[in-house]
């Protein structure tokens, strides 16, 4: 049987929901205690006054839910103002054209199949009905490449430290933007209603999204990206070892096909001690500091490694790890490449383990 879409309207439908919420959020991430009510298991945030639901059921449970909060309704709250960093674009728009999509989830039994891209296409149709220019959310760093392949993109020079989520980058999709969904093949294009010469970009679109704290190779001229990575490697393996030393070009290409360069602020946390993310991350430049609460376990320079204890003993992060210098930035790996990466070819997989050894012994004996 196929779960059916249906939006949240009554009391009934919301409490199903926000019960759905609970057993995502609190139970199986364990985020959200202190705002949730754990006698009757719910989970319900202020901006739900202001927000409409989309949710899928079957033999009347619900297995997949979302919110979104869109200026056409009411004003936004002042959280998502704050968060998403949207004043810029309601100067420059009417609220009626911005939308934030939050909480976006399904259980974990249909997690792999049809229902996160068959509640997103029922989204996006709701966009194009009402003529949304701006989609906004958020998405933590090991998700930010399927986020962009999407069609969502980076826009704000600092990303958000979430106390309960952990560091999230914002993101905007131009829905009527068919152009550009279709040059970089986007999967939702066919979702999306082509308005041809009605279509409704801002016009002042590169300016509101220039100063991104991320840069991919989607976001960059695909040289200017590939020259600043090998330039930054050559910088590390002058003075220390390096992640991808003696591994020719033609295979460190692969690993860096869906990598991102992040740059932080000072006080971001990097890596939240709990979360089930297993990315790895090559510090570029700057510094960062690994702590278990507040004592502080380690200092973190360029060249060498985070999140890498997640990614061999698949366990949850075993440490925060917040930027603690200007200028630091780190490059995001994509946990699947590189395990595809490793798994298809064992010489790159020796001399890889052999380089990551080595920059570990040189921090034990540094």
């Amino acid at each position: 049987m196929t779960a059916s879409l249906k939006f949240g309207e009554s009391d009934a439908e919301k409490q199903a929901i926000y019960r759905h919420r609970y057993e995502i959020y609190v139970e199986e991430m364990d985020r959200y205690h202190g705002i949730s009510d754990h006698e009757n298991r719910v989970m319900v945030e202020d901006v739900d006054e202001l927000s409409r639901f989309l949710y899928a059921e079957l033999d009347g449970v619900v297995v997949g839910s979302m919110r979104w909060t869109w200026g056409g309704d009411s004003s936004f709250a002042k959280r998502h103002i704050d968060q998403y960093m949207l004043q810029p674009f309601l100067d420059c728009l009417p609220p009626g054209q911005l939308i934030v999509g939050e909480r976006f989830m399904v259980s974990p039994d249909y997690r792999g199949t049809d229902l996160l891209s068959r509640m997103f296409v029922r989204y996006m149709n709701f966009c194009n009905e009402n003529r949304i220019q701006l989609v906004f959310g958020d998405c933590e760093p090991h998700l930010l490449n399927m986020y962009q392949g999407l069609g969502f993109r980076t826009y704000s020079d600092r990303n958000i430290n979430s106390t309960e989520t952990g560091y999230l980058i914002p993101l905007v999709l131009v829905p009527e933007d068919i152009a550009y969904m279709q040059r970089i093949k986007s999967p939702i294009t066919p979702a999306l209603k082509n308005f041809e010469q009605d279509h409704q970009v801002p016009a002042n679109l590169d300016d509101l999204i220039k100063d991104s704290a991320v840069l991919s190779e989607r976001l960059a001229r695909r040289e200017n990206y590939w020259e600043g990575l090998h330039e930054a490697f050559r910088m590390i393996g002058r003075s220390k070892y390096s992640l991808f030393d003696d591994l020719g070009k033609d295979v460190i290409q692969p690993f860096l096909n869906k990598s991102n360069v992040i740059d932080c602020q000072v006080g971001d946390r990097v890596l939240k001690k709990g979360n089930v993310a297993q990315n790895m991350f090559v510090v570029l430049s700057g510094e960062l500091e690994v702590r278990d609460d507040d004592k502080v376990l380690a200092r973190l320079v360029r060249g060498d490694l985070l999140g890498e204890v997640a990614f061999f003993l698949s366990i949850p992060r075993s440490a925060d790890v917040y930027a603690v210098a200007e200028g630091t930035s780190v490059l995001s790996l994509s946990e699947t490449t590189v395990r595809k990466q490793i798994d298809e070819d064992p010489k790159v997989a020796a001399q890889m383990m052999l380089n990551i050894s080595k920059i570990l012994c040189q921090k034990l004996v540094g």
